[in-house]
């Protein structure tokens, strides 16, 4: 797992991460819970997972989906709550952009997307995404599959 430490004493590490640390990450921002089945899949079929350190606990993530050729989807970019604010999320957004970019034949053009909480707009526009609708593309949309209610 290659590292990276950061003045502030944060330490990136490229990899995946642990179950139990991935599944705690996520709970710390109050996201939907997955089953360990889940977060093993997401992990083990990510193509890119980076992680930020404070010692031996993780204080963040993101990883990378897709086909790595002609589109990627920056997924999980997660902060706990008491190190936002702190520049983790720009440096682990960063890393993920280096290592779509590293993925991209030159001479082509790759889409990088991703879903952005409601109020994170200003956070991934300062890092080039462009929010959508525009006037060629239209907004981004979901469908969540899970049993009846």
């Amino acid at each position: 797992m290659a590292q990276k430490k950061l003045s502030s004493g944060i330490v990136l590490k490229a990899g995946s991460l642990p179950i139990r640390e991935y599944l705690a990450l996520r709970e710390s921002v109050g996201w939907v819970r997955l089953s360990e089945k889940q977060a093993t899949a997401a992990m083990t079929n990510c193509l890119y997972c980076v992680s930020a350190w404070d010692g031996d606990k993780p204080v963040g993530m993101g990883r990378l989906v897709g086909d790595g050729a002609v589109i990627v989807y920056v997924q999980d970019l997660v902060i706990r709550p008491e190190y936002q604010s702190k520049g983790i999320g720009g440096l682990l957004i960063e890393d993920l952009i280096a290592y779509a970019e590293s993925l991209r034949e030159p001479g082509t053009t790759m889409m990088l997307d991703l879903m952005c909480a409601k109020g994170r707009e200003r956070f991934y526009a300062s890092h080039g995404f462009l929010a959508r609708p525009t006037e060629k593309l239209g907004p981004g949309m979901i469908r969540y599959l899970r049993d009846p209610e």
